[in-house]
């Protein structure tokens, strides 16, 4: 018989037990979810920015089932306690991956959906994605209904587990309570950082084959189609989508973004047809706005963002839209109109508003205006680029000194910024013809700050200014080494040898690599014609100055042109050339020499 102290560990053991047993009632009521929920393929997804979350966490918050007589009548032993407080304690002291360990093997010995699910959460939550999947397959054997198979379906995806996922996800588009729609449009965000591109469009692909007639299935093909690199099958399968669902703007825009690719024409052609068609899709009118604000059709894309702004006329990102295009067409009225409706509006970047304002005024020779405006410019994103446009106008008014004052007061908030304001300042004075101070004044800025890259090209074209090409090379060489992808620095670096017409090859080769880096860039193009003629080859020579020329019709790509065609005996068209760019450029003067050394 015992004695009474011998009861007393007795009642202590009783009172742990009854407290372990609160908590388990607890677990296998709702198992208290302490890990990050993510969403499966058939259900929205709440953080596409986490690529492994979107793709596959368990539904762990899903309600137990209606029917908890179906549900296993587990004996609380001690093993069971034990191993439960282990895993519940770890994860309380911060070791997630034994908690994860002890709730999975917890799962593999009940085979309860309470605990496989609870062990699905914590291996995802301590990022064992083996685990999840192995516990997420004993919660799917156990429990019917969607959640767990969504759950696994999405842990075997986002593990690249493609040909196990296959059947599961078949099973989940079929199922009544997954719409396939739905389930196609979760799979693509699913699919969208798949490491292995070409497997899981493979996948997409076996998947939509069971949905000839759905436009989503179509889709989704012509999305992981875009992902692995094949243009040819994204095109067909969104025309597909396109022609099952014709109103649905998804495909349109999806194709007219491929056709843009080979041919900007051909998408605004596209884009064109089908707003005839839908005048109401106002994502593809946007698109479609944007595109001809990138073909530099002002006047056309302003015309599209104003029926935009018909249709909801609070729009204001797309009112700051018209009054920009507004103020590159030189319609100063429209773009004062838009601009102080959007000071009045709630309009996020007021800023950005009185900055442009200021350059209304500008336009006009309205100078104390264009200050005012500037000078409301708070110390925010756009302060800097206020101060530079107030010393600007300064300048302008023949006061240099407080200009050059006024950017050497500016409160610049960091080392990048004090580089802006000098270079604005260095830009002041080669403007007032002082290319000396200005070069002193950013030789000075490299002294405290010797591998700024913008200083250093800065300095570079002012030691050409000044013969120094020594210096010129040296700088432009150290920005190469700092910067080696800086395509201009290749490229001022290889036109200035061959404007000198010195070691031409090795301008060539250099002016090649600026190409490589930037082959759409109009200058660059100039140099590499330039760079041709001086090596005698007129006839590529023109090819890249005409090419050039169509791109940025600048009076110096202009003067070059022109004289090549003079060269090869096209007097004619070298005369036109020149005679359209001095009238828009009558000041220049490269364009201005060139013709005097050549004519007279």
């Amino acid at each position: 018989m015992l004695g009474p102290h011998s009861q007393l560990p007795i009642r202590a053991a009783a009172l742990r037990l009854l407290a372990a047993m609160a908590i388990v009632v607890v677990v296998f009521a709702g198992c208290a979810a302490t890990a990050p929920r993510q969403a499966a393929v058939g259900e929205e997804a709440q953080d596409e920015s986490d690529a492994d979350a979107s793709a596959g966490e368990a539904q762990a918050l899903a309600p137990e089932p209606a029917d908890r007589t179906a549900l296993p009548n587990q004996e609380l032993t001690e093993n069971l306690l034990y191993e439960f407080l282990l895993a519940e304690i770890a994860g309380q002291r911060g070791n997630a991956a034994l908690s994860a360990q002890a709730y999975v093997d917890l799962a593999k010995r009940t085979r309860d959906p309470r605990i496989a699910r609870r062990a699905t959460e914590v291996a995802l939550y301590a990022r064992m994605n083996n685990a999840a999947i192995e516990s997420a397959t004993i919660w799917h054997e156990t429990e019917p209904g969607s959640r767990p198979l969504q759950a696994l379906a999405g842990l075997l995806v986002a593990a690249g587990r493609y040909d196990e996922a296959l059947p599961n996800l078949r099973k989940l588009l079929a199922g009544s309570a997954n719409e396939p729609a739905n389930g196609f449009t979760q799979l693509t965000r699913t699919l969208a950082n798949a490491q292995d591109k070409q497997a899981a469009l493979k996948l997409v692909h076996s998947l939509a084959a069971d949905y000839p007639k759905l436009a989503e299935s179509h889709l989704a093909v012509a999305r992981a189609a875009v992902n692995a690199g094949d243009e040819r099958l994204a095109l067909e399968e969104a025309r597909k989508a396109g022609q099952l669902r014709p109103d649905w703007e998804a495909p349109a825009l999806l194709e007219a973004q491929l056709l843009q690719k080979s041919s900007v024409d051909q998408a605004a052609s596209f884009l064109t047809a089908y707003l005839k068609r839908y005048p109401a899709a106002r994502e593809t009118r946007l698109a479609y706005a944007r595109l001809l604000v990138a073909q530099k059709r002002f006047g056309e894309a302003r015309a599209e963002f104003q029926k935009l702004m018909a249709g909801a006329p609070d729009g204001t990102e797309v009112a700051f839209a018209v009054a920009l295009l507004s103020l590159q067409l030189k319609d100063y009225d429209a773009a004062e109109k838009y601009l102080r409706g959007l000071i009045e509006s709630p309009y996020r970047d007021k800023d950005g508003v009185r900055l442009y304002l200021g350059q209304v005024a500008e336009e006009r020779k309205n100078l104390p205006e264009a200050l005012r405006w500037y000078a409301e410019v708070g110390e925010g994103e756009q302060y800097v680029q206020a101060q530079i446009r107030y010393a600007q106008v300064l300048a302008k008014q023949g006061k240099l000194d407080e200009a050059r004052g006024r950017l050497q007061d500016a409160a610049a908030k960091d080392g990048q910024q004090r580089v802006q304001l000098v270079l604005a300042e260095a830009q002041l004075l080669r403007d007032a013809n002082q290319p000396k101070t200005a070069f002193d004044l950013v030789g000075q800025a490299l002294d405290r700050v010797p591998n700024n890259p913008e200083l250093l090209y800065d300095y570079a074209m002012l030691a050409e200014k000044l013969e120094r090409v020594d210096i010129l090379e040296a700088s432009l060489r150290k920005l190469i080494e700092i910067r080696p992808e800086h395509a201009h620095a290749y490229n001022a670096l290889g036109y200035s040898l061959a404007d000198r017409n010195q070691r031409l090859p090795e301008a060539r080769e250099l002016i090649e690599k600026a190409l490589q880096l930037a082959p759409e860039d109009s200058f660059i193009i100039d140099s590499m014609g330039w760079v041709l003629y001086r090596m005698g080859k007129l006839k590529d020579s023109l090819g890249y100055l005409r090419r050039a020329f169509a791109g940025r019709p600048d009076p110096e790509i202009a003067a070059h042109l022109g004289e090549v065609l003079w060269a090869m005996g096209e007097r004619a068209e070298a005369e036109r050339v020149w005679g359209d760019a001095t009238r828009e450029s009558p000041d220049n003067e490269t364009l201005a020499n060139t013709i005097k050394r050549l004519k007279h």
